[in-house]
């Protein structure tokens, strides 16, 4: 016997007993209405699976609107309860018009009884899968949920943030692809999460992927999936992070590390708004919002032959530069608060806090790896910290003092970076006027100063 519920509606009583006496002996239950009004008060409606319904009630009426009437009513309180249409009046168009409102079958009277247990059969078979869908729908956006939740914040609120965050709300509604740009530990990828946080594509899925971290040979594969048996460890078919988040947004970091020829692949993607998956020659459309981050000069290496100009043009359709945070002013100290009370309650040390001198030196300081090296700082302070106020020697910076090059021999690169040093005192720490002043590019000054922090 069937698990199953059915719900037979007819205001004939000799079908209602005949349909009630086949199907009692293959489904658990089964219900029977003489009058279709009651349908509305019918309790528990979205527990029917599968409802056989007369199309015409009234005497000497034959047109079947009844009937779609009262279809419509019930799939309004279980939309995934399958309905089959029955009447003594066949005709093609009403059975069209009936499956086109959500009917799953259509049967005539007077009916085939090894006929009609296959269509309710089927009808049940349809019913299931409709809650498997729907099983499938929730768990998915449940995913996604789980996904996207976002445990880091955008903090601050200096006019330099508020600036970058004004621009983001512009763009975000949009579906334009964007290119953001910065220093290493600035939060290119918070940005890009906010632009998909407040996007029309919000509750679909953000994956990020580091183009920084994937080896060329494996690059292909990744972005655009593979087929069963296209290289030696593809034993199935796998999808790439393209087609991952489709009607979703894509996020792109570390763009300025990609090889001409990957920049090729991924152009051709971009323009064709499709993917191949290695070994295949079937294209699939994919539907994603692009966004990009670098914390290269891009215009640079184009300059360079580095970097390819179409792709640049193909994405930063806007741009947008998020500032380090030695140029976000109090934004120091509220970060630094944040992540204080954050380890304060990790590692728990309640009721910890920075004294003045601490603050001023946290202020001073030119933060050269931005708010993750803020962040670092502070978890480090809160780690070693043995007592309730943190003071200016619990916080260990990397910053060193430029050497005067009369006090004894110096190596090179020792008087290279007295020359970057005393550069970013001559412009108020601006890493890209500094370059100019220098004759490098900026990419040239990060690596630099990245060596000397090591």
């Amino acid at each position: 016997m069937i698990d199953a519920k059915i719900l037979v509606i007819d205001d004939n009583k000799s079908v209602l007993s005949a349909l009630e006496i086949l199907l009692q002996f293959e489904y658990k239950s089964v219900q029977t209405l003489f009058n279709p009004n009651q349908i509305s008060s019918f309790p528990n409606m979205e527990q029917i699976d599968i409802v056989l319904l007369d199309m015409n009630f009234s005497a000497g009426v034959n047109t079947g609107n009844e009937g779609l009437y009262w279809l419509n009513e019930i799939k309004k309180k279980s939309p995934n309860t399958s309905v089959i249409m029955m009447t003594a009046y066949g005709a093609v168009d009403l059975a069209v018009k009936a499956l086109k409102q959500g009917a799953s079958d259509f049967v005539l009277k007077p009916w085939n009884n090894e006929r009609l247990l296959t269509t309710v059969k089927s009808a049940h078979e349809l019913r299931k899968s409709k809650e498997e869908i729907h099983k499938l729908k929730k768990k998915e956006s449940n995913l996604k949920q789980v996904i996207n939740a976002d445990k880091n914040f955008i903090i601050g609120n200096s006019k330099a943030l508020t600036s970058v965050l004004n621009l983001v709300r512009k763009v975000a509604k949009t579906d334009v692809n964007v290119l953001i740009t910065g220093e290493n530990g600035t939060g290119k990828e918070l940005i890009a999460r906010e632009l998909h946080r407040l996007s029309s594509r919000k509750d679909e899925v953000f994956i990020g992927v580091d183009m920084g971290s994937i080896a060329e040979n494996l690059f292909e594969s990744e972005l655009f999936g593979h087929t069963k048996g296209s290289f030696t460890d593809a034993k199935e078919d796998r999808s790439g992070k393209f087609e991952a988040a489709h009607q979703g947004t894509l996020f792109l970091d570390e763009m300025g590390n990609l090889s001409l020829q990957m920049q090729a692949k991924l152009l051709s993607s971009i323009q064709n708004k499709s993917v191949v998956r290695v070994g295949s020659n079937k294209s699939i459309n994919v539907d994603i919002r692009l966004v990009c981050a670098t914390n290269c000069n891009l215009e640079q290496m184009v300059a360079d032959g580095l970097f390819r100009e179409d792709l640049l043009y193909r994405i930063n359709t806007i741009q947008i530069e998020v500032p380090p945070l030695r140029e976000r002013g109090d934004d120091i100290m509220i970060l630094a608060d944040f992540f204080l009370k954050r380890f304060a309650n990790k590692y728990d040390k309640p009721g910890l806090r920075t004294n003045s001198m601490a603050q001023e030196k946290l202020m001073e300081y030119s933060w050269p790896g931005n708010v993750r090296e803020l962040q670092h700082t502070m978890e480090r302070a809160v780690i070693l910290s043995e007592g309730n106020v943190l003071k200016p020697t619990d916080f260990l910076l990397h910053s060193k003092p430029a050497q005067s090059m009369e006090n004894g021999p110096a190596t090179l690169d020792e008087m290279e970076l007295q020359m970057i040093s005393r550069a970013l005192d001559q412009n108020d720490g601006n890493y890209s006027a500094a370059a100019d002043q220098l004759g490098i590019s900026r990419q040239t000054l990060y690596n630099k100063l990245k060596k000397k922090n090591k």
